[in-house]
């Protein structure tokens, strides 16, 4: 049983974008935030390696067929779901670390970054950031073929390099 499938930017989707939970929502939807800024076709999915297991196989054998061309696949604990999902699919897994209640994370960041030679997920920071740097990642990996792409990534940054600039030391109280 599907939790939620939802398809975004008008489109098939290129980028699918999955989690073991919808609790992990809070975190993915920043990567969904960012293919949205650089209107990416993308799909939103609940896949869970332990309760759907059969459903995560679905998935990833036929994300080639779909014309899947990235997947950002985030978990939390034993996050088993990029690491399933690259051993599945030829279509490169950007993993995110969904925090923990327990372990903050660290378990989950060590459970996608150690991956076996062969099978390899392109592994981000645990939480927000992960999620917004993987999404990031797949813009540029997409951008080294379609221009239009490139010029919204390099204004993108343009824009980064000229907030970081306009920012001000807060004045310093000494008591």
């Amino acid at each position: 049983m599907t939790l939620f499938t939802e398809t975004s930017t008008a489109g098939t989707p290129l980028v699918g974008i999955i989690m073991g939970s919808a609790s992990d929502w809070d975190v993915m939807k920043n990567a969904v935030a960012v293919l949205e800024e650089f209107g990416i076709p993308h799909e939103m999915k609940v896949v869970s390696a332990h309760r759907m297991p059969h459903d995560m196989a679905e998935y990833g054998t036929q994300a080639v067929d779909r014309g899947l061309r990235a997947i950002i696949a985030g978990a939390g604990g034993a996050a088993h779901l990029p690491g399933m999902m690259a051993a599945l699919t030829p279509v490169p897994v950007f993993g995110v670390p969904i925090p923990s209640k327990y372990l903050r994370g660290e378990d989950s960041l060590l459970s996608i970054v150690q991956m076996p030679k062969g099978v390899p997920v392109a592994t981000f920071a645990i939480g927000e950031a992960g999620a917004a740097n993987a999404a990031l990642h797949v813009v540029a990996c997409m951008a080294t073929t379609n221009s239009e792409l490139l010029q919204k990534l390099i204004a993108y940054r343009n824009r980064q390099t000229e907030a970081a600039r306009d920012m001000v030391v807060p004045p310093h109280v000494v008591m």
